[in-house]
């Protein structure tokens, strides 16, 4: 939300910032990467996180293998988490130079500061959130393999 709202010149912050022709699409399409990464999380607390849906031609009906979702789902997790400390340090240490013309990398107060921090802050949660989830998938997927497969078949 700061991204779209930061391209479209809502956020109250850099207004005489003048954009490449290139970073706008850049962006958005960063949000929508990031939001689209944030939604196959669903997947894991979901059927279709389990068996392949029936409206996927050729695949449809099919379980999908646990490190399919375990190993993508938890190298997301780190990375957030190792993202999210890197930007935590960044701001205390200041690793990276500021952006802007005042000496700030991002404002500091006012609307565009509480924008930002707002829009900001959930992210310090989803790594720790994700990891959780794909922990609980692994053991639900695991348990529910074990006890079909010790489950005698019907003929």
């Amino acid at each position: 939300m700061w991204r779209v709202a930061l391209v479209l010149g809502l956020a109250g912050y850099d207004a005489d910032y003048h954009w490449a022709v290139w970073e706008r699409p850049y962006v958005i399409g960063l949000s929508v990467a990031s939001e689209g990464l944030a939604l196959l999380a669903l997947g894991l607390v979901r059927p279709w996180g389990e068996v392949v849906p029936r409206w996927a031609p050729g695949l449809h009906g099919r379980r999908i293998p646990i490190p399919a979702v375990v190993i993508p789902a938890a190298l997301g997790a780190a990375l957030i988490m190792m993202f999210c400390a890197y930007a935590v340090l960044n701001q205390i240490f200041g690793f990276v130079e500021p952006m802007n013309e005042n000496g700030d990398g991002f404002p500091t107060s006012g609307p565009a500061a509480w924008a930002l921090w707002t829009t900001y802050a959930p992210l310090l949660a989803w790594g720790p959130l994700l990891a959780i989830l794909t922990v609980a998938y692994y053991r639900r997927r695991r348990a529910n393999d074990a006890s079909a497969a010790a489950r005698p078949e019907t003929e």
